[in-house]
């Protein structure tokens, strides 16, 4: 019996869940809103919530501890200077979940987490940032 235990398996050993939940709470910074299955997105969300509280509280120890959760500065950044004091007057509930329907194929629940009051804008900015990037170094060539 797991009488006392907390947070679902997912089929993961302890090291995979961790991996997992550190990768999806990294793209969730940087992008604001991403799909995962619904029982993941269960479990990531206080991981996500308490890593806003984590920025919004802003001292050195805070960014210190969410840079060894998220494992990267510049996204440790990304929520300190922008995603926390967005948040500054709201206590708690930071993320949103929405069911998305089933996935095809194996027909698992699927679902749709992103912050509250996300910015628009942010969800595929890294790969517009990328292409606009290319677009300059592939017009220089043809010239």
């Amino acid at each position: 019996m797991r009488h006392g235990r907390s947070g679902r398996r997912l089929n993961r050993t302890a090291s995979h869940r961790k991996a997992l939940f550190t990768n999806m709470a990294a793209s969730l910074i940087e992008h604001e809103q991403i799909t995962t299955t619904l029982p993941k997105a269960k479990e990531l969300r206080p991981i996500v919530e308490k890593l806003v509280t984590l920025g919004k509280r802003g001292d050195l120890h805070a960014r210190r501890q969410a840079i060894s959760r998220v494992g990267s500065d510049k996204l440790v950044q990304r929520l300190f200077d922008t995603i926390a004091p967005r948040y500054a007057e709201r206590n708690g509930g930071y993320i949103r979940i929405m069911k998305a329907g089933f996935r095809h194929g194996d027909n698992a629940p699927m679902a749709v987490i992103e912050f509250v009051d996300r910015d628009v804008e942010a969800k595929g900015a890294a790969d517009r940032a990328r292409t606009e990037a290319e677009a300059p170094a592939e017009e220089t060539e043809a010239a």
